[in-house]
């Protein structure tokens, strides 16, 4: 069985829809440690709840990120981890840490990259008068929100909504296609080679899986 660790900051419910896809076999694989950057992260309770090692680590208790992000990896490495999951974890990864789950790092980003990397999605999307708005789950690499997508949601945005309206459409979908994407690479179907994503020995296009063309 493949390992899985996952890091969180918050809430976790894009690790909880991880833990259910894992107790109903979606995922062929076993979540060994959740990590977050926050001890009051609620995502911490989920992963006891269901059995899972919990852990925080504080940035205040080390000297620069590059401390913290190595001793990070040093604990994340102690299970072996065959895939690491970023699910709402709001830390800038150093480039060691990058470079260490280079291939194996993913993460979950609520735009529709390569629009509005970084944070406040939503409300960019509102203030732009955008009709689309969505989600997509991408290798990670050096650039912030930059590495190859692998597969995108599309929500619709419509007149009225509020930035609490477009959260929950997205996290609906996130909630599907992130398990989804967890359960591709655990299974050897996806890769990054030479700086893209490939699933099935096929390169995928810019916008991920299934594109529109």
């Amino acid at each position: 069985m493949k390992n899985i660790v996952v890091l969180i900051s918050g809430n976790g419910s894009n690790l909880q829809a991880m833990i259910d896809a894992c107790a109903q076999e979606r995922i062929n694989g076993t979540l060994r440690a959740v990590f977050s950057n926050k001890a009051e992260a609620y995502g911490l309770e989920r992963a006891r709840e269901a059995g899972i090692a919990a852990r925080a680590l504080s940035a205040g208790n080390f000297d620069s990120r590059e401390a913290f992000d190595l001793q990070l990896m040093q604990e994340i490495d102690a299970y072996a981890p065959d895939v690491v999951v970023l699910a709402g974890y709001m830390r800038i990864l150093s480039p060691a840490f990058v470079a260490n789950y280079r291939g194996r790092l993913l993460n979950i980003h609520p735009s529709l990259l390569p629009k509005y990397p970084g944070l406040h999605t939503h409300r960019q999307a509102l203030a732009n008068g955008d009709r689309e708005h969505g989600t997509s789950v991408h290798f990670v690499t050096e650039e912030l929100d930059g590495g190859p997508v692998i597969l995108q949601a599309k929500i619709p945005v419509f007149e009225g909504d509020n930035e609490e309206d477009i959260a929950a459409r997205v996290q609906h979908q996130e909630h599907a296609i992130y398990p989804l994407v967890v359960g591709w690479f655990l299974e050897g179907r996806l890769t990054m080679k030479e700086g893209r994503a490939w699933l099935d020995g096929q390169l995928l296009p810019a916008q991920g899986y299934a594109a529109d063309e």
